[in-house]
């Protein structure tokens, strides 16, 4: 143990990018990370959403890992280290919603642990998925690469007022995603559907 003066150093970025869907979030990504690394060839998307990465393949020759089911935490953090050992500077998680509440994520690894459990206990099956969840958040704050996730938003419809007419629009609620999310990130920016970026956190 011993205390040093501090330092600010440069480090990789851990940008969320959360919304509901049709915001722009993917897109937004892929140009966040051309802005960060100024090569497509060092960009890859682990592509969660069927193909969604591909509809951007006009911007430049990026790389995309699609991740179908089940969205272990292992099948992706596997993911991550696959795109940095080959050099990847920025990593696209588009989406990290599925490693909670896709398919053999972790809400569904908790209803089985608490299914098998003689005495089921809702509470005392988190013990064995908090860790795996933990590894996946650790492989994204320890990778050598930039990181950018996407978070899919649960989505309400309000009125507003557009050219003197109240209208409905979609706004993005909470992230599907584990309470507190934004705490582990560097940079977190909710999007609109009108491509509006609002930071919720800056630590830049």
């Amino acid at each position: 143990m011993q205390l040093r003066t501090s330092e600010r150093k440069s480090a990789k970025i851990r940008l969320s990018l959360q919304g509901a869907a049709g915001c722009g979030k993917t897109y937004s990504a892929l140009l966040i990370a051309f802005g960060l690394v100024s090569d497509w060839s060092k960009i890859a998307v682990i592509d969660t959403e069927r193909g969604s990465a591909d509809l951007y393949a006009h911007l430049g020759n990026y790389f995309v890992l699609p991740l179908t089911e089940p969205y272990t935490p292992e099948r992706y953090i596997e993911a991550i280290k696959l795109c940095e050992n080959s050099g990847i500077e920025c990593v696209i998680i588009d989406s990290c919603s599925h490693e909670w509440s896709g398919k053999g994520g972790c809400l569904e690894i908790h209803e089985e642990v608490t299914s098998k459990m003689r005495v089921p206990n809702s509470f005392t099956a988190w013990a064995s998925v908090t860790p795996k969840h933990q590894a996946f958040i650790d492989a994204i704050l320890q990778s050598k690469s930039h990181v950018i996730t996407t978070l899919r938003s649960k989505t309400e419809y309000v009125l507003a007022e557009r050219n003197g007419k109240q209208q409905p629009q979609k706004v993005g609620m909470a992230a599907v995603t584990r309470d507190g999310f934004e705490y582990e990130v560097t940079i977190s920016l909710d999007i609109d559907d009108e491509h509006n970026a609002i930071s919720s956190k800056d630590r830049t």
